[in-house]
């Protein structure tokens, strides 16, 4: 007893055992209760339990790889919102007092409020992110653990340049596990300047909308909510077949070995409506911030996957509005080349296809006279991209076909008219030509902003246009170029024979490797010369074509892509 009653003498910083023992244990039970409690809060049947977040925002969630992917692992809201550390952890429990503050007063209790606090509650997540350098982001992803190799091309090269750049997840990764809104915004927006704003927002039935295309493309049901889904997006791009051998075309041109010549084998995509002014909009196209910030070719990303790109805008899923029912997405063709010293020879094959008829077209031909033609273009020194996005630098929003192209009223009242050939619409053009181009803001393009003809000129002069010759299956073939508008005349001598053999086209062409003609294309050994190919097949016209990335051209020159050996 005394031993017990000399225990119960001794103080603690003034605190008997007895008591000191209860203050500890009730510490063990309140930490573990206050734990237990947060970590409640962490959970995804805690985060869903108010209306606001199960009908809206888990409602996007559940369509996107987070919720349900091949691997089964699964990122709940937690772990993209809350902070692993104890120490943040907290403090984000404590900041989200907020948030039940306002869900008491009803912020944002309907789809309609919701919406117009939508890029102002994201641009909170954007800005805290960017400041952690994608903390939450990395309890799953890292550097260190990425494999690159096992990446898509396209992917393997953003990731080595953002690692190189030191950016972080957020920059580009926005809009992953809810609806990209920052696509509404444009590319100069600041993103993490923290300050609220609902000016940019869409309507709540678009919204819905979103959501039925979201799980449409992945082959989910649709949200409840949601309007009807469209239809469900189109199968991967089966890979170029080899070509069956080409027939003989009927007087070659030139003395060439094809035999002996080098090959390249290229593969033509359905472009649909994407311009040079949807290449350069960063909401449009990922790659927009390399092209403007690092002069790279899209051949670097897009070489490897253009059957797959362009299978998804021939049967519209992105960038056609208009599809044509059973066309095809791309066109292998092999290309091989040659020169004598005097002329260059290419010759090109690839496979005939079924007739699919374009609906809006009369007969399903938009050109009955041709069924085939083919064009190569030459990259002039001096064209502003030409070199990085080759025959895109003539593609504009508002050209003919495309979705702002100009009424004829307004071709008819507009200044230019008496300066330009508009009897079929807006034809190609070079931005260089203009004194503006509209990237973002409707409509896009600048067909009327036309600079003086005397700075026009001088760039005709000087080579800065675009060298194109082409090949009508139907009709006499042509040789012109593209400048402040296209022009299929005057142009350098060219020859082409070609037809149809045992399902196979062969198209062979020569033409002087000097120019006659000041700014037309000269081939000289040693350099390399930016060309890009298209071929309007089954009848097709204007911009229902398929077209290449651009390639490079030399004479014996091994680092060239398509290379021209002597003979």
């Amino acid at each position: 007893m005394t031993m017990i009653r000399r225990l119960l003498q001794i103080k603690i910083l003034g605190i008997g055992l007895v008591a000191g023992g209860i203050i500890f244990g009730a510490g063990i039970v309140f930490w573990g209760g206050f734990n237990t409690g947060m970590e409640a809060t962490n959970t995804l049947g805690f985060c869903k339990s108010c209306h606001e977040m199960r009908t809206m925002v888990f409602a996007e969630y559940v369509q996107t790889g987070h919720y349900e992917n091949r691997t089964g692992v699964r990122a709940t809201c937690s772990n993209c919102h809350v902070p692993d550390p104890w120490i943040y952890k907290f403090v984000r429990k404590v900041k989200a007092t907020n948030e039940l503050f306002h869900w008491a007063l009803g912020s944002i209790d309907t789809p309609e409020k919701f919406e117009a606090k939508r890029l102002t509650l994201a641009k909170n997540v954007w800005q805290a992110m960017k400041e952690t350098d994608s903390r939450e982001c990395r309890n799953c992803h890292s550097w260190d653990g990425m494999s690159t190799a096992n990446q898509k091309p396209r992917a393997a090269k953003q990731h080595d340049d953002a690692r190189k750049e030191n950016l972080t997840c957020i920059d580009c990764h926005k809009g992953v596990a809810h609806r990209a809104i920052h696509k509404l915004l444009p590319d100069d927006y600041p993103f993490y300047d923290g300050k609220a704003d609902a000016r940019f927002k869409l309507a709540v039935a678009d919204a819905e909308q979103l959501k039925a295309e979201i799980a449409a493309q992945r082959g989910l049901p649709p949200p409840p909510s949601a309007a009807p889904a469209p239809a469900p997006a189109a199968a991967p791009a089966p890979a170029p077949a080899p070509l069956p051998a080409p027939a003989p075309a009927a007087a070659a041109a030139g003395p060439v070995d094809w035999a002996k010549a080098s090959g390249f084998d290229a593969v033509l995509l359905y472009p649909g409506q994407a311009s040079i002014e949807w290449l350069l909009k960063g909401t449009d196209h990922g790659g927009a911030r390399n092209i403007r910030r690092k002069n790279e070719r899209c051949f670097e990303c897009h070489g490897k996957e253009a059957a797959e790109m362009g299978q998804k805008t021939v049967t519209g899923a992105k960038a056609e509005t208009t599809p044509i029912p059973g066309k095809r997405g791309h066109i292998p063709v092999n290309i091989r080349a040659a020169h004598d010293g005097k002329n260059l020879y290419l010759r090109f094959h690839w496979p005939d296809a079924p007739h699919t008829p374009a609906p809006f077209a009369p007969g399903g031909k938009m050109d009955p006279e041709n069924q085939v033609k083919l064009a190569m273009m030459v990259s002039g020194e001096g064209v502003d991209l030409a070199s990085i996005a080759g025959c895109w630098v003539s593609c504009h929003h508002d050209s003919r076909t495309m979705p702002d192209t100009p009424k004829a009223d307004a071709l008819g009242a507009s200044a230019v008219k008496d300066r330009l050939d508009l009897s079929a619409g807006v034809t190609k053009y070079l931005g260089d030509t203009r004194t503006a181009l509209a990237i973002s803001d409707s409509p896009r393009g600048g067909w009327d902003k036309l600079k003086p003809a005397a700075e026009i000129e001088a760039q005709k002069q000087k080579g800065a246009f675009m060298d194109l010759v082409r090949f009508k299956s139907g009709g006499k073939h042509e040789s012109g170029h593209v400048l402040e508008q296209r022009v299929m005349s005057g142009g350098q001598p060219v020859s082409f024979e070609g037809g149809l053999a045992n399902g196979v086209w062969t198209v062979t062409m020569a033409r002087p490797l000097k120019a006659e003609k000041p700014g037309y294309a000269s081939f000289e050994p040693g350099k390399l010369y930016t060309v890009t190919f298209a071929i309007h097949d089954d009848f097709a016209a204007a911009r229902f074509h398929h077209v290449s990335l651009e390639l490079l051209l030399g004479l014996d020159n091994p680092g060239a892509q398509i290379n021209a050996v002597k003979q």
